[in-house]
């Protein structure tokens, strides 16, 4: 049987950053509430349903979402993990998590390594948080944060292994040295080897350059050049080819496509599930859509993905879904008021003991 691990966001909660730079308040439900149809036939706003508008401050709503996550054959969250040269953003929700003890679910962590900028609002020259790499020392207090995690028994393990998940590890200077050196402090710290794998990167031989023990494959960055050599929903086309402003639409099947291509099946790749994408709530006309995802379609999507892992061992049986509750991107699991638990019904008929069949 697969092991779902869902990437989780942290970023429903206020902050410091985010009200000096967005405004007091701010967070992910500002963007989704927000967002406005642009397209006869689009989709927007996306409105949760059973756990509302959320702030991932309340223990009960972290509760919560765990259950529901269980109750459909998740088996684990993958919080998204920020680290910008010894400053951490948004590490209230899982340093909560860790210190409690509660939810009793599983997690691990992947670092998004990446640099903020003002992209999601039509600036995308303005720096707000530089991702930087000072060196080896940063990278051993990095590794220390995360210690209290690694050592915790929640946290995920591959054949007894930690697994981290590095978001962009081609941008990590000297990315080979730097993952022996991560290694090394798992063996100094006691922990044994650490189970690595990259997005971002184009396949399972690229990763294993990198030093990686695999690749997830069917990160959305993966999306763009293929798209770009198809052709938009031929209606949309039609009516709107001399329109300004409108954003990127594709239908959703043949982003699914992609996702379960050949690549995602051989050995040192994970695929990844992509239950739906719209991230117009944050770049307005600039962003990409993939219209009309429904349930029906992603439950043939997660039938293909479930077919392709069949057989794997156990504990590499690992597929990856984008994502729990990145509501902004119009990419989650959790209930909307359009689909209410339909996506976690399909998931729970594909991945279950008996549901999962060719």
């Amino acid at each position: 049987m697969a092991r779902l691990i869902a990437f989780y966001l942290p970023q429903f909660h206020p902050i410091p950053e985010n009200d000096e730079w967005w405004g007091r308040g701010f967070t992910e439900w500002t963007n989704t509430a927000k967002a406005k149809p642009l397209f006869p036939g689009h989709y927007q706003p996306h409105v949760p349903a059973d756990l509302g508008f959320y702030d991932l401050r309340v223990p009960e709503t972290r509760a919560a979402q765990a259950a529901m996550a269980r109750a459909y054959g998740v088996e684990a969250f993958c919080y998204y993990h920020y680290w910008f040269a010894g400053r951490r953003i948004l590490e209230r929700p899982f340093t909560e998590v860790l210190a409690s003890g509660e939810p009793d679910f599983p997690f691990c962590l992947c670092w998004a390594n990446q640099t903020w900028t003002g992209i999601w609002h039509g600036e995308p020259n303005r720096v707000l948080i530089e991702q930087t790499y000072p060196g080896a020392d940063d990278h051993r207090r990095h590794f220390e944060s995360l210690l209290p995690g690694f050592h915790d028994r929640r946290y995920v393990r591959v054949d007894d292994r930690p697994l981290f998940v590095f978001f962009r590890p081609a941008d990590v200077p000297e990315t080979p040295a730097t993952m022996d050196l991560w290694r090394r402090l798992a063996q100094e710290a006691g922990l044994g080897d650490l189970f690595l794998l990259g997005t971002n990167i184009p396949d399972r031989s690229t990763a294993a350059d990198l030093g990686l023990d695999g690749a997830i494959v069917g990160k959305l960055p993966q999306l763009r050049p293929w798209v770009s050599r198809r052709r938009p929903i031929k209606w949309l086309q039609r009516k709107y080819q001399d329109a300004k402003g409108m954003p990127t639409v594709y239908r959703y099947e043949e982003g699914a496509a992609l996702w379960t291509c050949s690549e995602a099946f051989t050995d040192g790749a994970y695929p990844c599930l992509l239950p739906n994408w719209d991230n117009t709530p944050r770049s307005g006309r600039n962003g990409l859509v993939l219209h009309g995802a429904t349930p029906q379609l992603f439950e043939a999507h997660a039938r293909k993905i479930a077919a392709g892992v069949r057989g794997r061992p156990a504990e590499r049986n690992l597929v990856f879904i984008k994502s729990w509750n990145e509501w902004a991107e119009g990419n989650h699991l959790e209930p909307d008021l359009r689909f209410g638990l339909a996506f976690l019904d399909a998931l729970k008929a594909v991945f279950s003991d008996d549901g999962a069949r060719p």
